[in-house]
């Protein structure tokens, strides 16, 4: 039904009083003066332009995502399966199992200095929204021992109250040397890396050179925005007092805390935070292949790029620049997921789905790679929690039987969810409180229930936290050998030899945006040839 979240969502903690509704605007087919229930209309008149975000109570403490049916996703295509040889390995069923399939990857495989991961899968910027700070060392350290990317996202230095600025220039971050810091803990100097995302107010603020500098930090990446929303990174304040220095930092803060009016109605609790809004940027061709050269000139080692779901013409401009300035890394985000507070009607209604996007992407880079210009490595985000949409994304960017262009894939809600389930159920074991199925099932120590436990046992004596055990078991231990199964099953036994020719189309529409031809089609001239004996 067109209508069924209009007027109703759990993102925003509306609903409706009647069970049917009217399938175009989501209102109830009869809507009484009495009415107690709180739908999107009657809480909009309470509190207005609150109710376009995620529950601001939830604010720190949740992620969000859209919850729109795009009509495409990767459930729409099916893994193709074989037991007719084997790539990536000797076709011996004693040397062939899944266990000795390679999931292993590497990332900016053009440039100078290439950067192997031991997993596929990596966490995308998680920048200044308080639900990152409050779990970075479980994500970070995770990621580490994962041998795989954590990315600073947008803003740290900026929300930082600790920071030091010369000149409008950073100098000094404690928060910054912190998120590098947990990282590298227990980094293996070879695996992954810790990257530093920027966005405009951070480019402003020289991040980037302090970073580079001061941290020490090998790869900075640039960011145009992501596939949850098309505007600039958005969190919330609680006290006036960081309201104001974050609009003296150069902020947009809303409403205006210098506002005396504004001030008075914040102490009496009319509302209970501000929002502080980055700016959007405006990239330009020959602005952005001189900042990727200053980049390098500044020390960078690697240069990637994180950009949203924008409109067809955007990825060609986007694909464009990216190869005339040879960048490493180059990120897609697809419609529609968010970790802080993406605004909803953005989520579900704006930006290109996942599949659709990918599909937008390897169109550029075949055109790109038909006139001889440089593709950089890819990786796609928007949505992907699990090792069959990884194979398949990975898969379906094999264009010429040369290795995939995809190398990798970007997520941050699921990453985030590990650690807090990590966390949490940590909590609830010291207190006595887990839930009674789950202690009967696995235990109630930490020790017993993280299965990943008797290989990080070093780690942990060191200081690695709960948390981060829960991301590299979903990482490692989930993802990772549910991947091996599924090329083993493929008879693919290194990622960089998956290929279209490893899924199939399961619907019309899948098989006519992606070129991956239907199930009923698929392979029927090789039938014939087979039999013709």
């Amino acid at each position: 039904m067109a209508g069924k979240y209009e007027n109703a969502r759990s993102t925003t903690g509306t609903s409706l009083r009647l069970k049917d509704m009217n399938p175009t605007s989501g209102m109830c087919p009869i809507c009484i003066d009495d009415c107690s229930v709180l739908c999107e209309i009657s809480k909009s008149a309470f509190r207005g332009r609150e109710v376009l975000y995620p529950n601001p109570e939830d604010f720190g403490k949740s992620t969000q995502s859209s919850n729109k049916d795009y009509w495409m996703d990767w459930s729409n295509f099916q893994i193709m399966v074989n037991i007719l040889g084997a790539k990536g390995i000797e076709a011996n069923p004693d040397v062939a199992i899944f266990e000795n399939a390679d999931v292993s990857t590497v990332v900016g495989t053009h440039g100078k200095n290439p950067l192997p991961l031991k997993v596929p899968i990596l966490i995308a910027g998680l920048g200044s929204t308080k639900v990152a700070k409050t779990h970075w060392e479980g994500i970070a350290m995770g990621c580490a021992v994962s041998g795989t990317i954590q990315t600073v996202g947008e803003n740290v230095c900026g929300m930082d109250p600790n920071s030091k600025y010369t000149g409008g220039k950073v100098t000094d971050s404690p928060d910054m040397k912190f998120r590098v810091e947990s990282f590298r803990k227990f980094w293996d100097g070879k695996h992954g890396d810790v990257v530093v995302q920027t966005n405009v107010e951070d480019q402003r603020g020289g991040v980037d050179v302090y970073c580079l500098s001061k941290l020490e930090v090998n790869t900075m990446e640039r960011k145009w925005g992501q596939g949850a929303k098309a505007i600039g990174g958005e969190v919330r304040l609680s006290t006036l007092e960081r309201a104001l220095r974050l609009k003296k930092r150069g902020y947009i803060v809303l409403p205006d805390p210098e506002d005396p009016a504004i001030q008075a109605a914040f102490k009496a609790g009319s509302f209970k935070t501000f929002e502080r809004h980055s700016r959007v940027s405006f990239p330009e061709f020959k602005g952005f292949v001189e900042d990727i050269e200053w980049l390098r000139e500044q020390g960078a080692k690697r240069v990637f790029l994180k950009t949203g779901a924008y409109r067809p013409a955007v990825v060609a401009f986007t694909m464009k620049c990216a190869s005339e300035a040879k960048i490493d890394m180059l990120t897609f985000d697809g419609a529609g997921g968010g970790t802080g507070m993406s605004p909803v009607p953005m989520m579900n209604e704006a930006s290109t789905p996942t599949v659709y996007l990918e599909a937008q992407v390897l169109k550029c880079a075949e055109i790109l790679k038909k006139k001889g210009k440089y593709v950089p490595d890819l990786v796609m985000a928007g949505g992907f929690v699990n090792e069959t949409q990884i194979f398949k994304s990975i898969a379906m960017s094999n264009l010429k039987g040369t290795g995939p262009l995809v190398k990798a894939i970007a997520v941050a809600r699921s990453g985030l969810t590990a650690a807090f389930k990590g966390r949490y159920f940590t909590e609830l074991a010291k207190q006595g409180k887990l839930p009674k199925k789950f202690a009967d099932l696995y235990g109630t120590k930490p020790e017993k229930f993280f299965i990943a436990y008797p290989e990080l046992k070093e780690q942990i004596k060191k200081g690695l936290p709960w948390s981060a055990v829960g991301v590299y078991t979903y990482f490692t231990d989930r993802i990772g050998i549910g991947l091996k199964q599924l090329m083993a099953g493929s008879r693919k036994f290194k990622l960089n030899t998956l290929d279209r020719g490893d899924i199939a189309s399961l619907t019309e529409r899948a098989a006519e945006i992606t070129g991956i031809p239907l199930i009923d089609h698929f392979e029927n001239d090789t039938m014939e040839q087979i039999l013709d004996f």
